[in-house]
């Protein structure tokens, strides 16, 4: 095999296939420890995509670098060649690598399981670069390569054991409180018997609990305005409580009292800042290595590995140089100088992190007692300062919406609700963002002169197209390439990962959109005082707002009941489609949109439009979401679309010139609901197909009447809407609310713990504290 290749080639390559290792792992751990912390912060594919390369080109880089060091070994030995010093010194730094950046361990929550595997890959590699550093003896560089080693073991170490610590068993061994035994039953029911054996009057009565009722001694709120620093304390705080949603652990009634009462008297954007914290700190708990460097062990290891790469620079730069080679001269000190600075600025990271902050100061019991520490909060509050939530007004319509418009680097999550609509897919059009605003990427990239050039093209394929003599051999060429490009993605398994680019678009998250959730939620867990009606309202998926508008409609009015069908009566997924077919046929009717005067009807409307193409977005392009309630939501989405092909295809609507493609959605809309519905179209179809589009035509026309009878429509809708996502949030695995914090977060993640604050939910039962009570004998 080696004969293939000129003599030339295979020398520069046994030359060079080593060093050039080394730099590729020390440019993809510098890639990592920058861009790691930025997967928190946004969903884009090819971000992700980015970082998943890096993640894996990492490890093989080193694990190849370490074994082509060892062959290389026993050649240099013979040649008494000086490099073999060099190399023995090199591979420590590849067991460093291999310890990763403190921003990233694990990709997906299924790598912390294979911790065991990490931990043996530790010893073989810990065992090989020892078998190196023993074949460059005698070295004169041994002492450095030793501190190397043992800064290298710590790094390896740490990961391994923040892998363990986040595998989903040790997370759920690490909450767990010690063993509560309660009263001692048999002693009790002993001396029970003797009593009762000497004839002595004799009763066992339940002592309540001596901590019920009790209040607690933190406050519950400050009068004043939360500042950033006690955003992250109670964020940090409640963190500690109810991570143990990801493990299904259970809650005591205080804890949940607590919760409640504390969320209930926050306002919606102290409740958003505190639960993005929340979110923030379960990412680095699970991904990073925040959870083992956050004690006094982890702390103590990291400042040894740094002395280690700070004294190995010391002990070799007053070693003969000359000896060396100088371009391996100089890629050491790039080794260890990298190093220390990598190292630098995760420290840095690490000191100024939420999870930092909230441990140096603790939430204070007593707001008006002096603290001469006072000014630490001012620093602390300065720099968490730049991480607060900033809103941008965006004049979609009268004087707009206040969206969300953080810096990138300072986000917690990414802050985008996505959209996907069925219509739109159909026709091959993309849903229309109600609030766009430009990124940073945005000011670096000349996105006009790309579009001026991809409509050049466009333009010329369709003058092509329309002249006689070459429409033929344009038609057939746009044929074979799209044939082409189908087969290549499909051979690949890209198809649905190319559609989900082409027809999601992201919309940033408004104040109006969250205050209407959390103002939602927060009426209905007053509703909620024990358990069993806890769980009967997470358990609502429209019912329970239809059922509670229809009670407050006054006599002669639309009956909100009629409606209840839709709800009750079909499948979460069925209902999810009907409603959003029938909330898009409605948004697009001109009547609605011109009868609409006031600031309310229309936020309405647009409320119900952004939760019913994102709620249709988690049903098809996230259903790991929804994989407990989506059913056959696949099925009945694809026999939708191929009814609506064809009803547009015989419509004529399909043929609509490109540049009406704005009208075209509208024209659909109209088509729809021009058909008359006078018999039910499951009684035509029968259970062949699953298609539900003219279903949700009668359901658009249903909610019309509601707006004939001067009934509000769309507040109907949209709060129809939120308890449609409520309940998706409730009822999802917790394990993939947590998975979805290293792709950007969603805002189905925020409803889950905002209803879980408000002890909504059935994914958790509450501990009503009987075992803690006391049994005594009356004498």
């Amino acid at each position: 095999m080696g004969d293939m290749f000129p003599p030339r080639l295979k020398k520069f390559w046994d030359k060079w296939n080593i060093r050039g290792v080394i730099m590729l792992s020390l440019f993809l751990q510098t890639i990592l420890i920058f861009f790691a912390p930025s997967r928190k912060r946004t969903a884009k594919k090819l971000f992700l995509v980015l970082i998943w390369s890096a993640y894996l080109l990492a490890d093989w880089a080193a694990d190849y670098a370490v074994g082509q060091i060892s062959d290389s070994q026993e050649e240099a030995a013979d040649k008494h060649d000086k490099t073999r010093e060099l190399l023995a010194f090199w591979s420590p730094f590849l067991l460093l690598h291999l310890g990763g950046p403190d921003t990233i361990t694990a990709l997906a929550l299924e790598d912390n399981e294979l911790w065991n595997r990490h931990l043996f890959s530790l010893v073989c590699q810990a065992v090989a670069t020892v078998y190196v550093i023993l074949l460059s003896t005698p070295n004169r560089l041994l002492t450095p390569t030793v501190i190397m080693l043992f800064g290298g073991v710590i790094k390896y170490v740490e990961r391994t054991s923040a892998l363990f610590s986040a595998s989903l068993d040790k997370f759920k061994d690490s909450m767990l409180e010690d063993p509560d035994p309660g009263a001692n039953y048999a002693k009790l029911m002993e001396e029970y018997a003797n009593k009762r054996d000497m004839n002595m009057p004799t009763e066992v009565i339940v002592v309540e609990d001596p901590e019920k009722g009790r209040e607690c001694i933190t406050p519950v709120r400050p009068k004043d305005d939360l500042t950033n620093l006690q955003v992250v304390q109670y964020a940090f705080k409640y963190f500690n409580i109810f991570k143990g949603l990801i493990v299904d652990l259970i809650f005591t009634n205080k804890q949940r009292d607590e919760s409640r009462k504390f969320f209930d008297s926050l306002k919606p954007e102290e409740a958003l800042r505190i639960i993005e914290v929340e979110l923030s700190l379960i990412y680095e708990s699970l991904f990073t290595k925040a959870e083992i460097l956050h004690n006094w062990t982890g702390a103590v290891f990291r400042v040894i590995a740094l002395a280690c790469l700070v004294s190995s620079l010391c002990l070799f730069s007053l070693k003969n140089e000359a000896e060396y080679e100088g371009f391996d001269v100089a890629l050491t000190y790039a080794l260890l100088i990298c190093g220390i600075a990598l190292d630098s600025i995760a420290l840095l990271m690490f000191c100024v992190s939420d999870w930092s902050i909230a441990r140096l100061r603790n939430l204070k019991e007593d707001l008006d007692e002096k603290d001469p520490w006072a000014w630490v909060d001012r620093v602390l509050n300065w720099i968490l300062g730049f991480r607060t939530l900033r809103w941008k007004r965006s004049i979609c319509f009268m004087d707009g919406h206040e969206v969300l418009d953080r810096n990138f680097m300072f986000r917690r999550w990414s802050e985008y609700v996505h959209a996907y609509n069925l219509i739109g897919y159909c026709l091959k059009i993309r849903p229309k963002r109600f609030h766009p605003t430009k990124g940073m990427i945005h000011s670096f990239i000349p996105c006009s002169g790309t579009r001026q050039f991809c409509s050049l093209i466009h333009r010329t394929l369709s003058n092509l197209s329309k002249c006689n003599c070459i429409i033929l051999p344009v038609t057939l060429l746009r044929h074979q390439l799209g044939r082409l490009i189908r087969s290549v993605l499909e051979f690949f398994g890209l198809t649905e990962l190319v559609e989900e680019i082409r027809f999601t678009t992201s919309d940033r998250l408004t104040r109006e959109l969250w205050e209407f959730i959390f103002k939602q939620v927060q009426h209905k867990h007053r509703f909620a005082e024990d358990p069993e009606s806890a769980k009967s309202i997470s358990s609502a998926r429209g019912d329970w707002t239809l059922v509670e508008t229809s009670s407050k409609t006054a006599e002669g009015g639309p009956d909100h009941a009629k409606l209840l069908r839709y709800v009750t009566e079909k499948d979460y997924d069925q209902s999810i489609l009907m409603w959003h077919i029938a909330t898009e046929l409605l948004y697009q009717s001109p009547e609605e949109k011109e009868g609409i005067t006031k600031k309310e009807e229309y936020t309405n409307r647009e409320f119900s439009k952004i939760l019913s193409d994102y709620m249709m977005y988690l049903l098809i392009m996230q259903p790991a979401l929804m994989s407990a309630v989506s059913g056959i939501a696949k099925i009945r989405f694809l026999d939708t679309c191929a009814e609506a092909n064809e009803f547009f295809e015989r419509r004529h609507i399909n043929k609509t010139r490109q540049d009406e493609k704005e009208n075209l959605v509208k024209e659909a809309s109209r088509a729809i609901l021009s058909v008359k519905t006078y018999v039910e179209p499951m009684d035509v179809k029968g259970d062949r197909s699953k298609s539900v589009l003219f279903d949700g035509s009668v359901l658009a026309q249903e909610l019309m009447k509601l707006q004939k009878g001067r009934e509000n429509m769309w507040e109907v809708v949209s709060k129809v809407w939120v308890e449609l996502l409520c309940f998706a949030a409730t009822h999802c695995d917790s394990q993939e609310h947590a998975s979805q914090l290293s792709k950007g977060g969603e805002l189905i993640n925020f409803v889950w713990l905002l209803m879980a604050h408000f002890g909504l939910g059935d994914q958790f039962q509450i501990n009503r504290d009987d075992a803690r009570a006391k049994l005594i004998v009356a004498k």
